[in-house]
């Protein structure tokens, strides 16, 4: 099984800490990104990548290896420290790049069988705001399953985290993984996202946006073919 984390910083604290224990239960290859430093670009705002194509965004190539790994890998783990009760500026920028892949535009149909996983941490609060800003883009990439875990550490780094803590924090990382491994190899989307699929299929049938509906309509998705019925023996 194959994961990639992608840090909402890059200090390496205890949302990545919690991060890498979960990756570790989960097994297989790990691949990790830290923000900024492997990606810190802000959207501009060309809309290129929308009624063009994703390859003319100003930074698709310093964007690159990063979506070629969420691609190839099984789970997506975003990982964010709670900043004013919402993710990290560095994650809601990598996060605007890909609004050409929600749904309303054009998923990439691998997402569909993929696991996501949101979490987040703050000395207090705000981690479910924070969970929900990243869950939100897993969600309209098409993302199969996603679990979220937040919690409050009370502390401003892993070392005075409490031994009571680090506990809970261990055994909601064994049940996330164990339900990933479980589920592995049969993800398939549930009812809200086939049928918020269902409507951008409509949507798409006489879309406003020549790119979208051109990428919807080579996929077969306009008609009767779905991303998630596709062999993963294929990919």
């Amino acid at each position: 099984m194959k994961t990639v984390i992608i840090h909402g910083q890059s200090h390496k604290g205890s949302t990545c800490h919690i991060a890498r224990m979960l990756a570790d239960k989960i097994g297989g290859e790990t691949t990790e990104f830290f923000l900024p430093k492997d990606f810190g670009e802000f959207c501009c705002g060309c809309t290129r990548c929308f009624v063009e194509s994703e390859t003319k965004c100003p930074h698709y190539d310093k964007l690159a290896a990063i979506t070629q790994t969420i691609n190839e890998v099984d789970v997506i783990i975003l990982a964010s420290p709670v900043y004013v009760y919402h993710t990290t500026g560095a994650m809601k920028a990598f996060l605007d790049h890909y609004g050409y892949r929600w749904m309303v535009h054009r998923p990439e149909e691998k997402m569909f069988n993929k696991q996501g996983v949101c979490i987040s941490t703050a000395a207090g609060g705000g981690m479910k705001s924070t969970n929900k800003d990243m869950a939100y883009s897993l969600f309209h990439w098409g993302v199969a399953k996603i679990y979220k875990f937040g919690i409050g550490v009370a502390a401003i780094d892993w070392n005075r985290v409490s031994e009571k803590k680090k506990r809970r924090i261990n055994r909601a990382t064994d049940s996330i993984a164990k339900r990933i491994r479980q589920r592995q190899g049969g993800e398939k989307p549930g009812l809200k996202t086939k049928g918020f699929f269902f409507l951008m299929h409509l949507l798409q049938k006489n879309g406003w946006n020549e790119a979208d509906v051109r990428y919807w309509k080579e996929k077969g998705w306009t008609g009767k073919a779905r991303p998630w019925k596709k062999s993963r023996k294929g990919e």
